[in-house]
């Protein structure tokens, strides 16, 4: 028999408002699995522009996504409102892994959660750096402690 997954909104950091569209439904009335990586994607970079100071215009560091994830636990449909939560699961020298839930407006259980990992790389040359210190500072802010 299957474990129930329990992923709340305690387990984020911050959120991020987003309003599904109607393009975001498929044949089957739900919001299609690749639609997911869109929220995960607008979540994560609105952290960093928010409250990191990414620039992905001028800036001269970038992030690109080398690996995602995501676990479906309950459909989604067009027009749900949802909260995107954000919090830092592992934090590397050019690398992080953000933690995404997916929750409808005003429930506390999960939808779906899963994964982002960027690598931050120069903006011309994209080779990887360091992450900067005030983005570091500011991504150490929402970072958790994982259970081993």
């Amino acid at each position: 028999m299957a474990q129930k997954i329990n992923v709340s909104r305690a387990d984020y950091k911050v959120f991020y408002p987003i309003t599904t569209r109607w393009m975001d439904n498929d044949a089957y009335g739900h919001v299609n699995n690749v639609t997911y990586y869109s929220y995960f994607d607008t979540a994560a970079n609105s952290f960093l522009v928010k409250h990191c100071g990414l620039d992905y215009h001028n800036g001269k560091v970038v992030g690109l996504v080398v690996s995602s994830g995501c676990e479906y636990l309950a459909p989604i449909e067009f027009p749900d409102k949802i909260d995107v939560g954000v919090r830092i699961d592992r934090l590397g020298n050019s690398s992080v892994q953000y933690g995404i839930g997916i929750f409808k407006e005003g429930e506390d259980q999960a939808c779906a959660f899963g994964h982002f990992i960027h690598v931050f790389v120069d903006n011309i040359s994209r080779k990887p750096v360091t992450i900067p210190e005030e983005m570091r500072k500011n991504m150490k802010k929402i970072e958790v402690a994982l259970p081993s």
